[in-house]
This record gives C-alpha cells, structure tokens and sequence, in this order.
C-alpha cells in the first residue's frame, strides 16, 4: 500500500467514527458552507476565500506597521539603525547600482511597463484581465499617494545624501509600484503556467525582484525599512482585493451563462419530446 492510499484509508477510517458521523449530521449546513467556501468549482469558493484570507492578512501586517510608525514604537528605532548602517557603507558603484535597481520600480517605468501591457491585453481582448490591470496599478498607486498625505511622515535626512526627496515617505511607493506590477504580473503567468513547480519558480523570481526593489529605496536612503514593508503589504492588500472582486465577478458571470446554457438545452430537449 502507498503513502497517499494509506492516508486516504485512515482519513476514510476517521470519517466513520460513531462520534465523527454524529457531528457531521449536527453542523451539516456549517459543514457544507466550510466545504463550499474551499470549492474550486463555484465563483463563491476557494477564490474568493483565499484572496479574502490574503486581504485581511496584508490589510493586519499594514495597520501593525502604521500604529508602531506613529507612536515612534520600537520599529522605528530600528528604521534608523538600519538607515545609518546602510547609509555608512555606501559606494558609488553601489550607489550607482542601486539607483538602477530603483528606476524598475519608478512611476515612469511602471508607467510605461503598465500602458504597454494594458495595450497587449487589449490587443488578445482579455478584457477581465485589462480591467484587473487598471484596477490594479494606477488605481493601488493612486491610494498609496493618499496614504502618503494620510502619515506625512518625513523622509530619512543624512549630512551627505545619495538622492534627497521632497515627498512624504509613508509607505513606499517604489514598493507598493513594484508589488502591484510585478505581482500582477505573477498572478497573471501564474495562471498559464501547468506545473506547480514553474508556479514556485515565476513567484520565487517575482519576490526577489520586488525585495531587491525594496532593498534599493532602503539603501539610497529614500525610505526607512517599515516604509517599504508597509508599501508591499498595502501593495498586497490592494492586489488580493482588486483580483478577488474581478475574478468573483468573471466567474460568476460564467456560471450564469453556464447556468443559461444548460436551461437552455433541457428547455430544447423537452420541446423535442413534446414534438415527437
């Protein structure tokens, strides 16, 4: 006997418990709402379940970042351990690498890379996915600059700075830009891809180009460490809210038309009958 049939025969074995089928019956409907909700097939299920589990999770790490940034709690003490200690060890080859690193996740980039990709879905008339694009980028940008003016918190200030901006700092756009893009774009290829392996692979690359991102506004000293945290995990949460709403409303117009079609063929096959 296999590993895997071994497992399924003492989950089958759980199953029938006296005590098991006794609560099975009790909590039936509890039961099959928990069953639906993991369900691949329907538009209400693993989906949207999954995504909302994203949503609160990112939404959580955001306003655990954002209560210790204003009340000056211990992270940011270590915002500027980490500030200075970069900031001490800077190169120009350094400075001049990371700046470059930094211009991939820069409005003009991202600009161009979205506008580009909007066009090529247009183009296949992915319109669900055009929509999830647009929802996605310029619209998560559009709230990081709101947040922006939410905190107002001011940016790192060195004697010798490698760049010097004017904008508020809370919370990162390169990295909030750099999870909705690039994220988007996972999401996106992750969904043409077959293999969990090439899945692992595409989302493995896609982090570490993000960090690296992150990384790069760090060092510059553009952006304390939970600037670029709380970017990426607002940057998640708008990602995992824009995806779930569009991909729940695409699937649910399938099963609508799924559901059509299939009254439509009984409605046709019962007219048959009476004919013949």
């Amino acid at each position: 006997m296999s590993h895997e049939e071994a497992i399924k025969e003492r989950w089958q074995s759980f199953l029938q418990h006296p005590r098991v089928i006794t609560f099975r019956r009790r909590f039936a409907p509890q039961l099959a709402f928990l069953q639906a909700r993991f369900s691949p097939e329907i538009y209400l299920g693993l989906n949207l379940t999954v995504g909302l589990i994203i949503l609160v999770g990112a939404g959580w790490l955001f306003g655990g970042i954002a209560e210790d940034v204003v009340n000056s709690d211990p992270l940011t003490t270590v915002d500027l351990h980490v500030a200075n200690l970069l900031h001490a060890r800077a190169t120009p080859t350094l400075n001049f690498g990371m700046q470059l690193v930094s211009y991939f996740g820069g409005t003009l980039f991202v600009s161009v890379l979205t506008v580009a990709a909007a066009a090529w879905l247009i183009w296949q008339r992915h319109w669900f996915r055009l929509v999830e694009l647009v929802l996605i980028v310029p619209g998560g940008m559009l709230v990081n600059v709101l947040l922006k003016h939410a905190f107002q918190r001011a940016r790192p200030a060195f004697d010798n700075p490698i760049l010097t901006l004017t904008t508020y700092s809370f919370p990162s756009g390169h990295a909030a830009a750099a999870m909705l893009l690039y994220g988007a774009f996972a999401v996106f290829a992750a969904w043409k891809l077959r293999t969990w392996s090439g899945k692992l692979l595409l989302g493995v690359f896609a982090v570490m180009v993000i960090a690296l991102i992150d990384f790069s506004r760090i060092y510059l000293g553009v952006h304390y460490l939970s600037d670029v945290l709380a970017g990426s995990a607002a940057g998640i949460a708008w990602l995992a809210l824009c995806i779930t709403a569009v991909e729940t409303m695409r699937r649910r117009r399938l099963a609508l038309l799924e559901g059509k079609q299939s009254a439509d063929k009984s409605s046709a096959s019962s007219t048959t009958e009476e004919n013949l």
